[in-house]
């Protein structure tokens, strides 16, 4: 285990990394020296090829209150534009990796903070766990959490979410597809953890190309995106890892993985 200036701690859990946001005494709040931090860890664990799979985490009681409003006081203009450039850089960080990233919600995710779960490419949540985008409520429309929550729910249900900031519980962040299940919450871990070995059974090539390729899809319309995807899988046929997958399956046997 190792702490990254005392932002984040990371343990291997091997195939996954755990990256525990470690600010419980602010409520995990999105400070430029945490999301800096987290940055920085997730570009030195995407060179690890023992790394197939990256879970996100908060320490104490919450996932993440969000970003952290001292910092934002009496800033100037360019000072204000370089907190959200760094948010900005850790959310595409998430996604431009080539592991899949899970977050790991036993808490409440506000804010920023909801912005981080619904980045991330899976999402897991207790029970207990509970989800808000509350900025209007304190005369800061979440604007730049909106660009992901729009993305996994529908518009309908984003806009009664940014617009009223009302909390929504595990179970409904689940039925709108903002978490992907809900579990008891001293299970949380185990469930996290077997589903991270589940992904991390697959050529980690692979998961890489599928990943990808699932960004550059859904930015595009249907048209463009059957172009790029055939395109796409034209070339994943042709790796070694799909010809060995297709065999194996044919010879109804174990693959054996080679890419990297």
């Amino acid at each position: 285990m190792t702490d990254a200036q005392n932002y984040v701690i990371v343990e291997d859990a091997l195939p996954a990394v755990i990256v525990t946001m470690n600010r419980p005494q602010q409520r995990n709040a999105l400070s430029t020296g945490l999301m800096r931090a987290m940055t920085e860890t997730l570009e030195r664990e995407r060179a690890r090829p023992e790394c197939r799979v990256i879970v996100i985490r908060g320490a104490g009681p919450v996932f993440s209150a969000g970003h952290d409003l001292r910092e934002m006081l009496g800033r100037t203009i360019e000072e204000e534009r370089e907190i959200f450039q760094t948010c900005t850089r850790l959310m595409q960080t998430i996604q431009r990796i080539p592991q899949p990233v899970i977050a790991s919600v036993h808490g409440v995710a506000t804010a920023a903070g909801c912005q981080l779960v619904a980045t991330c490419d899976l999402a897991v949540a207790s029970e207990k766990a509970q989800f808000a985008t509350p900025g209007v409520r304190i005369g800061l429309f979440c604007s730049t959490p909106m660009v992901a929550v729009s993305r996994n729910i529908g518009r309908k249900r984003a806009m009664e979410m940014l617009l009223t900031g009302k909390p929504i519980d595990a179970r409904t962040a689940a039925e709108w597809g903002l978490v992907n299940r809900v579990v008891p919450a001293e299970k949380l871990d185990e469930e996290v953890l077997e589903l991270a070995r589940q992904i991390a059974s697959s050529s980690p090539l692979i998961l890489q190309i599928g990943k990808q390729a699932f960004y550059r899809q859904a930015g595009v319309d249907q048209d463009a995106a059957y172009d790029l995807m055939g395109e796409t899988m034209s070339q994943n046929a042709m790796t070694c890892d799909a010809q060995e997958g297709m065999t194996a399956f044919l010879e109804k046997r174990a693959p054996v993985w080679q890419g990297k």
